[in-house]
């Protein structure tokens, strides 16, 4: 169907060219809004109308009939009907529905995929400072992150996953201060341990966990370092390097367990010890666009439309944390990434004014609008009908390895993944465990699963199903099926353009309730042989679509359940 689309594209393009040079370009499809009106629509008429001087409806009913005296229209559409005041309501045939069933057991894993572009995209994502436990919130931006990722390679980009952390700030010594304390046998109540709302210390017990590796000499691993404890308490230099080892090799095992992989970690303090931050405040004070004030450097970001000029650099000497994050995009740019995309917090939002504000000023030849950013909300978190609440600061947040082992990697991916990423989400643990179709995922695994069945029960190649002959697909429940299968590349372009993954889940949400609204209708596994293929090629065709966009959503399709 997607060649039939394309054929009836051009076809419509060389009519309209026909009638006003130049019009071919402009030819398009649009989806009716309402089903029963047809499988493609066309507003070509009411567009021309004016600058030929004519009547819209009249120009539809020529329109019309020269489209349907084209070869291409005479072979693949039933009938074009004229609504309102001149719109082009297009009826395919049965046949030309039945197209898309071959179309997709032909490309297998590979429908919905798009030709190489070209284009390198880098998305940062997940980015947690290794003072603690990725939480639930980092889940959300691992599960946007990488689906984001899935969605730019399938239409053609070279995607890099990079994962950037500050290794260089306050928080890190507040973390090996915290670990020596716990260290000398001091916990959070002890009058040793500061107190208070704003004190400088991390509470949880995973602090307690550090400090007694610490002591025992051991040796810890990431994907990115390597480190021994010295033991020695009083040391702590090694106390820190220990501590970040180690909670970098507790994040990689939780983004193992999610299935999120990295191309590249890339450290904030590298962007010291490379000269790259000294290096981006010339460019800014070379430029012009920065000034001194009350013994501070500002940047002159309301040149760019920030709501008030940034301190780049307070009076101790020290950089506002936007200012390596300048001198990293920098690099980011020089590094060959024109498409960028980061994924944060709706906390960073008040960044994005100067980041940017500070990457024209650079005048490094970076565009305006760069990078994109996609902003996610935080997560609560209900279990047994009670929020499970998140205090980071008191060590008893919900982890993301927690919301795994309570249900399961495919249940966290796709929930996190099922509302806009700017949307407040509830996780309900209960929901996420329970098997029926109030499940969103095991709705659609389900489906997969229940094809998987079907196909086995007839036992015979599947391979094969793709030059059967697809005539008796002809009920409306086999039709509405194929035309859900036919959106699914348009689905995943516009996904991909937009930053939403959440298309996806919704598009999958409807083609599994399709897919049992179909087996509801239709017995499979008839005794006539060429009806029993038919239907087989069918819903091996929406198991194939269904496990490509699960694929997208890094969730499994599973063949049992």
């Amino acid at each position: 169907m997607l060649l039939v689309k394309q054929e009836l594209l051009a076809a419509l393009a060389n009519t309209l060219e026909s009638l006003s040079p130049g019009a071919g370009s402009k030819a398009a499809f649009e989806s009716p809004k309402v089903a029963a009106h047809g499988d493609f629509a066309s507003t070509a008429a009411m567009q021309l109308a004016k600058p030929l001087g004519r009547k819209p409806r009249e120009l539809a009913e020529e329109l019309s009939a020269a489209l349907l005296a084209t070869p291409v229209f005479g072979q693949w559409v039933d009938a074009i009907e004229i609504a309102g005041p001149g719109f082009l309501n297009i009826r395919l045939k049965t046949a030309a529905k039945q197209q898309i069933v071959r179309e997709v057991l032909a490309a297998g894993s590979a429908f919905g995929q798009q030709p190489a572009t070209g284009e390198k995209v880098l998305v940062e994502f997940v980015s947690a400072n290794p003072t603690g436990p990725l939480h639930v919130g980092h889940g959300r931006q691992a599960a946007l992150g990488d689906a984001i990722c899935n969605l730019r390679a399938s239409q053609g980009d070279t995607v890099w996953r990079e994962f950037y952390y500050n290794d260089a700030g306050v928080q890190i010594q507040t973390l090996a201060h915290s670990t020596q304390l716990r260290a000398r046998g001091f916990k959070p109540g002890d009058p040793e341990w500061p107190s208070g709302e704003k004190a400088p210390a991390y509470n949880g017990d995973y602090i307690a966990d550090i400090a007694e590796d610490f002591k025992a000499e051991k040796t810890v691993k990431s994907d990115d370092r390597e480190y021994t404890a010295s033991g020695n308490i009083d040391d702590l230099d090694s106390i820190r390097e220990f501590a970040v080892a180690y909670l970098r090799r507790e994040q990689d095992l939780d983004l193992q367990a999610f299935r999120v992989r990295f191309d590249n970690y890339y450290l904030e303090s590298s962007l010291y010890t490379s000269g790259r931050v000294e290096e981006a405040v010339r460019k800014l004070v070379a430029a012009g666009k920065t000034y001194e004030q009350d013994g501070a450097l500002w940047l002159r970001s309301t040149d760019y439309g920030d709501d008030k000029d940034r301190v780049m650099k307070k009076q101790d000497g020290t950089y506002t944390y936007f200012v390596p994050d300048v001198a990293y995009h920098i690099a980011k740019w020089e590094r060959g990434f024109h498409k960028v995309v980061n994924i944060q917090g709706t906390d960073h939002h008040g960044t994005i004014a100067r980041v940017r504000a500070g990457l024209q000023a650079a005048g490094v030849g970076i565009p305006e609008g760069y990078p994109d950013y996609v902003l996610h909300t935080m997560v609560r978190v209900m279990k047994g009908g009670e929020e499970v609440k998140i205090s980071k600061r008191a060590g008893s947040y919900v982890t993301l390895r927690d919301l795994i082992e309570w249900t399961s990697t495919d249940a966290v991916r796709f929930f996190l993944l099922s509302r806009k990423p700017d949307t407040e989400y509830t996780f309900d643990v209960d929901l996420a465990v329970t098997k029926n179709n109030d499940n969103p995922v095991y709705y659609v695994q389900y489906a997969h699963a229940r094809i998987c069945s079907v196909l086995a029960g007839w036992g015979g190649n599947v391979g094969a199903l793709g030059n059967v002959d697809l005539s008796p697909l002809e009920s409306p429940a086999a039709q509405a099926l194929m035309l859900l299968l036919a959106k699914y590349p348009a689905m995943l372009t516009a996904a991909a353009k937009d930053f939403a993954p959440h298309d996806v889940t919704f598009y999958l949400r409807e083609l599994a309730a399709s897919y049992h609204s179909y087996y509801d209708a239709e017995r499979i596994l008839v005794d006539d042989e060429p009806v029993k293929l038919a239907r087989l090629a069918l819903v091996a065709a929406t198991a194939q679509v269904l496990h490509n966009g699960l694929a997208i959503l890094g969730v499994s399709a599973p063949s049992k359940m």
